[in-house]
This record gives C-alpha cells, sequence and structure tokens, in this order.
C-alpha cells in the first residue's frame, strides 16, 4: 500500500468508527429490594398480664411454629437480597474493528495503484458489518437484561409472599396466646 494511501485510509477509518453512536438505553428502575424485616417484625402487646419470661418463651414458640408453617425463616442469612445484573458491551467495537480490517482487506485484495480506494471501500463495508454486529450484540444484551430483572422480580415476589405468610402465622400464634398484634 502506498505512503498516500495509507494517509488517507487510516484517518478515513477513524472517522467512521467516530461517527457510530450508541443506540439509546432505556433506563429501567432496577426490581426494589425486598424488605424482610419490615414486612416480618411484629410489635406483640400482653393483654392478660404475661410476665417477660413468658412473653419472651411464647414469641420463641410462635416464631417456631410460624416458620413451619410458613416455610419461612426471616432470621436466617439465607434470605438472598435483592440483585442487579448489567450487561455492558463497549459500543462502536465492532464498527472500528470492522473498519480497519475493512481497510487492510481493501487495500490487499486490489492493484497497488487502486489501493486507496480499495482500502476506503473495504473501511467503508467493514463498518457497516461491524455496526450490524453491534447492533445484534446490544440487542441480545437487552434480552438477557430483561430476562434477568424478570428473574429477580419473581424471586423479590416469591420471598415477599413467603414473610407475608410467616407474619400472618407469628400473628395468629401470638393473638392465641392472649397478645394484641402490630
Amino acid at each position: 500500500m502506498s505512503r498516500k494511501a495509507f494517509g488517507f485510509v487510516i484517518p478515513a477509518v477513524l472517522l467512521l468508527g467516530a461517527c457510530e453512536a450508541p443506540p439509546p438505553r432505556a433506563v429501567v428502575p432496577p426490581p426494589r429490594p425486598v424488605n424482610v424485616s419490615q414486612i416480618t417484625m411484629v410489635a406483640a402487646y400482653p393483654t392478660k398480664g404475661q410476665s417477660e419470661a413468658q412473653v419472651g418463651q411464647d414469641r420463641y414458640e410462635c416464631h417456631n411454629w410460624a416458620v413451619k408453617q410458613s416455610h419461612f425463616d426471616p432470621s436466617q442469612p439465607s434470605v438472598p437480597p435483592a440483585y442487579r445484573v448489567h450487561v455492558v458491551r463497549p459500543a462502536g467495537s465492532d464498527v472500528a474493528a470492522g473498519g480497519l480490517f475493512g481497510a487492510l482487506i481493501g487495500a490487499s485484495v486490489t492493484r497497488p495503484r487502486d489501493a486507496g480506494t480499495g482500502a476506503l471501500v473495504g473501511a467503508v463495508t467493514g463498518a457497516a458489518i461491524g455496526a450490524a454486529s453491534d447492533q445484534s450484540r446490544n440487542q441480545q444484551a437487552d434480552r438477557q437484561q430483561v430476562q434477568l430483572d424478570a428473574a429477580v422480580t419473581s424471586q423479590n415476589q416469591a420471598i415477599e409472599e413467603q414473610a407475608r405468610g410467616y407474619r400472618r402465622a407469628i400473628t395468629a400464634c401470638l393473638e392465641g396466646r392472649g397478645y394484641t398484634v402490630q
């Protein structure tokens, strides 16, 4: 490739790569985290003159019964926190690589005096193929993000339902033993 063609190809490839702007991504709020302690916390007030020792014993026994009934123990650290995974790819990476490789291939397959034109055609073609590849990868990343967010939301809903079941069970137990529960 001649020095003149090289001086033309490199700026053209760089300009083509700079033209690629990442597509706007929708900003989706993360799934809200589960606040298990807020759901499962109950205040029990004795209404039949129970002693502090009796209150502690009743609360302990009702907790164990509620765990068996709901299959949920809010005191266990195994209750997973909500999390969000972000699928990220660098914008325009395939455009730049496609433009560079296209220019090299275009320059190498043409006659020496047409190397600049071949490099330019190759750069444009390679950049276009790279842009299509970037778009495809971004769409795949968006689909994966939607699936991950749905899984987290589903997990949060299941945990919240179990926590509500625990609260219903411990409330029923404490009320049955003569406590007002809030």
